[in-house]
């Protein structure tokens, strides 16, 4: 570890040991939480909340955008696209700000905002899309926030801005469908996904600089999944998703490592990964979901390097939760749950319905011992994480919900379509 970041992490201690309800509390620093799989190791959030019960703080955000929000220490991060018109609606013909924003975990109180850029969109976006839809990332001293198109924006902490890239082209997404991957922060790098109907790639930039340190072109088509970094024998590797091929990249050098086809078309879901698996599925016209051993090199398919497939039932938008030994996905963008064990990839139960949930696009979270699956209805159903489906409690902050949300300590921070809430208990 440098000393860089070993500082980081004594500062951000000795910080959150002074928040009541978050003492040392693990950051929330990327979507996918700080495991990647989408849990929260030490985060203990409330189980019941209401539009007014258990809602600490709830602020209003300007404009648009279905990014998550991400969290370090006293911190949360949110981006949006604001139209310079008030009464203008967001589309391709609308001239937006991408903004971002930062709030006081403690209570709300907005801290700083920048305007990354203002422009134009040059294509159209899903109607249940917007022009803000990757989320930002942080490591404590950096916040990147990916606006695709309009380009890649790092600040500091405090807002101040470090560095920008413009200079990635434009997106041309399938069908239009608009715009949505994240960035990853590895140690000094930024991974940056760009699949698209164009020649698309996967870059990684020097986090100090946003200078390129390798890019590698992709035969792909328009995927929307977020890189995951994980480590085996001592070497770090890159795993993206893709409708050709599921693949692997040597951290380091951008050297693909391995690749399996069998993925659906247009595929969003990120990869998990833990015990020496990768895992990688997609649900659009079609469904797949495999686990892969990170060893092997070349095309896997064929080999006992997987180890385990499913043919039905798996997530499209809502990425799969990878917690206790188990894996959590929807069907499709349905609220139907499904969770399977993920050494064997035997079922625990398939394609539960899920009370007051239909629709998906956040993906689940864990913390706490319980799992938190949220509908676009902004119902969040929670769960005990077991074999078995057992229902806690079910949950509504009254408006959309899209992004995942990011439990941190004692709290869980939703980002609905229209305000920023922080849920947590009485004197938390």
């Amino acid at each position: 570890m440098s000393i860089r970041i070993w500082s980081t992490c004594i500062v951000s201690i000795v910080f959150l040991s002074c928040l009541p309800g978050l003492a040392a509390a693990e950051p929330w620093g990327h979507w996918r939480g700080p495991t990647g799989n989408s849990v929260a190791p030490d985060a203990n959030p409330p189980v019941h909340w209401g539009p007014t019960e258990n809602v600490k703080w709830k602020v209003p955000i300007p404009g648009l955008g279905s990014g998550s929000p991400v969290v370090w220490d006293d911190r949360v991060f949110v981006v949006t696209a604001v139209p310079e018109q008030p009464s203008a609606r967001a589309n391709a013909q609308t001239s937006l700000q991408f903004q971002v924003h930062c709030y006081r975990l403690e209570d709300g109180q907005p801290l700083w905002k920048q305007v990354a850029t203002t422009a134009t969109p040059h294509q159209e976006t899903h109607a249940t899309n917007g022009f803000a839809s990757a989320s930002p990332c942080t490591d404590g001293e950096y916040v990147l926030a990916h606006f695709g198109s309009r380009g890649l924006y790092c600040y500091t902490v405090d807002g101040k801005p470090v560095w920008k890239r413009e200079d990635f082209g434009k997106m041309i997404t399938r069908n239009g469908f608009g715009e949505g991957s994240s960035p990853t922060i590895e140690g000094e790098l930024v991974l940056v996904p760009w699949d698209h109907e164009g020649q698309s790639a996967l870059y990684a930039l020097d986090r100090s600089t946003g200078e390129t340190v390798w890019k590698v072109q992709r035969d792909e088509p328009t995927c929307w999944a977020t890189p995951l970094v994980i480590e085996h024998d001592g070497r770090k590797q890159v795993i993206m998703n893709g409708q050709n091929a599921a693949r692997s990249y040597d951290l380091q050098t951008g050297q693909e490592l391995w690749r399996c086809g069998g993925q659906t078309e247009r595929p969003v879901a990120s990869a998990v990964a833990a015990d020496g698996l990768v895992f990688v599925g997609s649900g659009y016209r079609g469904a797949f979901l495999g686990a892969f051993r990170p060893g092997a090199s070349g095309d896997l398919a064929g080999t006992d390097a997987v180890v385990w497939t499913i043919g039905a039932d798996t997530p499209d938008i809502a990425s799969p939760l990878l917690s206790s030994g188990r894996i959590y996905f929807h069907k499709g963008k349905s609220g139907l749950l499904s969770c399977v064990d993920a050494a064997t990839g035997k079922p625990h139960y398939l394609t539960e319905r899920l009370p007051g949930i239909r629709n998906t696009y956040a993906s689940p979270v864990a913390a706490g011992g319980h799992v938190y699956l949220t509908g676009r209805s902004g119902t969040t159903v929670v769960i005990k994480d077991a074999d078995t489906l057992e229902i806690v409690a079910e949950n509504s902050v009254g408006e959309t919900v899209d992004a995942t949300p990011a439990p941190v300590g004692n709290v869980l921070v939703i980002r609905g379509q229209e305000h920023l809430f922080c849920i947590a208990r009485p004197g938390d």
